[in-house]
């Protein structure tokens, strides 16, 4: 992580938050999933930031962002953390931003798209969890995909895995190359991951998201939850064809919670669009908010 990177810090929400900036114009957040923090972006922020002002937060509980001591499944959720955005957009005097995503971070940016939509100009989501999915997450074949969301709300779940470096490298490891398309994908960067989740507080800070979107979750599993409205915002879906655990034919529904979306399958990428497919998803943001700044 050789690269200038214009680190930065504002305290918004109660919490001291980091992120990472470059570049002017429209303002685009990019929010990372788990297993993720900032650097997952890093070979997006500088060929996006040529036509956008790009913000790369760190979520609470990941990177160099705070890790409040509150209990998990209310100062962890997505409803705590689409407030940190909103807390964030307000401190650093935004009047609309738009946001790119995947994984938990499409949950923050659906509950703030619903809840602030004159604050968002568009939004790029890709291998997206969205209620549509249901109890698919349950399906026979499937639940071997998810264990690690029970296991990381086990209260020994981050000390078991940070026991040592080379466990760490282990768990993240099995989960950057499970999950990608080619599973040396990440082979050459994986020290950075381990680095990261050695931090003090940033194994557990990531975990307490699982404890936090369980409740959730387990209603759509059990087809209790209830159905929120549709988020009107102009809406670009992609899907890495070869993600394992979101899985590309889950995105049939989507009509039923996007008013406004187009959508596109991608062949020979997984979970992490971003890293494994830069230059197709750069090409796309870029295309994507140029078209919605000359609407």
């Amino acid at each position: 992580m050789s690269e200038d990177w214009n680190h930065q810090y504002v305290e918004a929400n109660g919490i001291r938050i980091h992120y990472v900036r470059h570049g002017a114009g429209s303002p685009i957040v990019l929010l990372h999933g788990w297993p993720g923090f900032w650097y997952v972006w890093h070979k997006n922020i500088l060929p996006l930031s040529e036509h956008f002002d790009i913000i790369v937060p760190d979520q609470r509980g990941f990177g160099d962002s705070d890790k409040p001591a509150v209990p998990a499944s209310t100062g962890y959720s997505k409803h705590v953390r689409a407030e940190d955005l909103k807390a964030l957009v307000d401190a650093l005097g935004l009047e609309r931003v738009g946001i790119v995503t995947h994984d938990m971070g499409s949950w923050v940016t659906q509950t703030f798209a619903i809840k602030y939509p004159h604050l968002v100009s568009g939004l790029l989501l890709f291998n997206c969890p969205y209620p549509g999915i249901g109890d698919r997450w349950s399906q026979s074949g499937h639940l071997k995909e998810i264990w690690y969301m029970w296991f990381h709300q086990q209260p020994w779940a981050a000390k078991l895995v940070g026991a040592s470096r080379d466990n760490v490298r282990l768990y993240f490891g099995h989960f950057l190359s499970h999950l990608s398309h080619d599973p040396r994908a990440f082979e050459d960067d994986l020290e950075n991951w381990v680095d990261n989740y050695l931090k003090p507080g940033n194994l557990q800070g990531g975990f307490d998201w699982y404890t936090a979107a369980d409740a959730e979750r387990m209603a759509m599993i059990e087809g209790k939850a209830s159905q929120p409205p549709k988020i009107q915002a102009p809406t670009r879906v992609l899907w890495g064809e070869s993600d394992p655990v979101i899985k590309v034919e889950w995105a049939d529904r989507l009509g039923d919670y996007f008013s406004n979306y187009s959508f596109a399958s991608v062949p020979q990428a997984g979970h992490f669009l971003q890293y494994e497919k830069p230059n197709l998803l750069n090409d796309e943001v870029i295309r994507h908010f140029e078209n919605l700044r000359l609407s």
